[in-house]
């Protein structure tokens, strides 16, 4: 109880700072999320509203990474597990996950027109250039639509996402097997 209590806090305080950002002059530029131990870097021009996860009414002959679909306010989003989509095992062998009791779900911005729903094990908070020192180019390995590594000054790395290039991606749009 204590868990749901200290989340909707959290999740109430980003709220608020997304909402104070534009009028204080705050230059946050992503939602910082975890999943599966990785680090990764959402725009939140990209990124829709964030929701509590819910199990996903699973959907037979789709690829590991497609969770199923969930109703969201009304909506239907498919919902991808974004650890299994980065990792992109062979067809046929889903790697199934323990759910983490912070696991959230965010949509892609209604701009993108695409019903996703992005499955992360924990929301970390806003990030902004400030917080990191240097970048890498993005690895060779993976799906397209990965941005640079950005390095904390501690060296921590992050991965910054493009989902707007995975609204796009063929392999991404076809969940089917």
């Amino acid at each position: 109880m204590a868990e749901r209590e200290a989340l909707r806090d959290f999740q109430r305080r980003l709220a608020d700072r997304l909402q104070a950002a534009p009028t204080l002059g705050v230059q946050a530029a992503w939602l910082a999320v975890e999943a599966a131990g990785g680090r990764y870097l959402i725009p939140l021009a990209q990124a829709g509203e964030i929701f509590p996860a819910v199990d996903a009414l699973t959907v037979p002959h789709t690829q590991p990474w497609f969770l199923g679909v969930v109703s969201l306010r009304g909506g239907l989003y498919g919902v991808v597990d974004l650890a299994i989509w980065l990792a992109a095992p062979p067809q046929g062998l889903p790697r199934p996950r323990a759910s983490s009791p912070q696991a959230q779900l965010i949509t892609f911005n209604p701009a993108l027109e695409v019903q996703c729903a992005l499955r992360v094990d924990r929301l970390v908070g806003l990030r902004g250039p400030e917080h990191f020192c240097g970048s890498t180019p993005p690895p060779e390995a993976g799906p397209n639509g990965l941005g640079p590594v950005l390095h904390e000054a501690s060296g921590r790395p992050w991965q910054a996402l493009d989902l707007q290039a995975w609204s796009r991606q063929p392999q991404f749009l076809r969940v089917g097997v």
